[in-house]
């Protein structure tokens, strides 16, 4: 999962990077909301943290000019200001969640897992059944067979989650690219990963649709 952060304080910017990154996210983080909107449509990410009171453009007006841009992607505001017009302010603009400073980690951990479930995954279970004793874990990232971990490289976990997200749905192989590596690589690259992920899931699961990407079967 990749997760986009806006935050001016480099302390608590610092912290907030380093705990998503022991969780397994992979996290883009910036101090200036124009360095941030330039960002944002260059590269795809599956969650945005949001500051309201940054230099530049500031949080809420990020937030109002990505949704007018039709971008859908969940989003949470993490700020000092508390008064309940903000709140309202921050759930009008289009925010899934709103977290006043200061906040335990743990705290932004939880609504960051059900944000993305119920978003990414059409469900806020912690678990994805894909049969046969398979299962996706939504809060470890983790693929696992009966109680067995199957180990994952990035580039896999980010595929899966994909198809995850895009159950019974072709997913192109230009949006496979942007979403894993933020740019077109060779179909081959491609190709080498989901035969990667199809012996770990089982031949059948993914299905190629030629010509245009692959498909996870429901």
């Amino acid at each position: 999962m990749r997760v986009f952060l806006l935050e001016d304080e480099y302390a608590l910017r610092v912290s907030i990077e380093e705990f998503l990154e022991d969780l397994g996210y992979e996290v883009e983080s910036f101090e200036s909301g124009a360095d941030f909107f330039d960002r944002f449509f260059q590269c795809h990410c599956d969650l945005i943290l949001l500051d309201v009171k940054v230099p530049g453009v500031d949080g809420f007006t990020l937030l109002r000019e990505i949704r007018e841009a039709g971008s859908k992607t969940p989003a949470i505001f993490i700020t000092s200001l508390t008064h309940v017009d903000d709140l309202a302010k921050g759930f009008e603009l289009g925010c899934c969640d709103y977290i006043k400073k200061p906040f335990d980690l743990r705290e932004l951990q939880v609504r960051m897992e059900h944000a993305l479930r119920r978003e990414c995954f059409g469900s806020v279970e912690e678990r994805i059944d894909l049969g046969d004793g398979l299962w996706y874990d939504t809060r470890r990232f983790e693929l696992v067979q009966e109680d067995q971990i199957l180990p994952l490289t990035r580039q896999e976990r980010r595929i899966l989650e994909l198809l995850l997200q895009h159950r019974g749905q072709v997913l192109p192989v230009e949006r496979i690219c942007e979403a894993v590596w933020g740019e077109y690589v060779d179909g081959a690259n491609v190709r080498v990963h989901i035969n990667r992920l199809r012996k770990k899931l089982g031949k059948e699961r993914i299905k190629t649709i030629h010509g245009v990407g692959y498909r996870l079967d429901s």
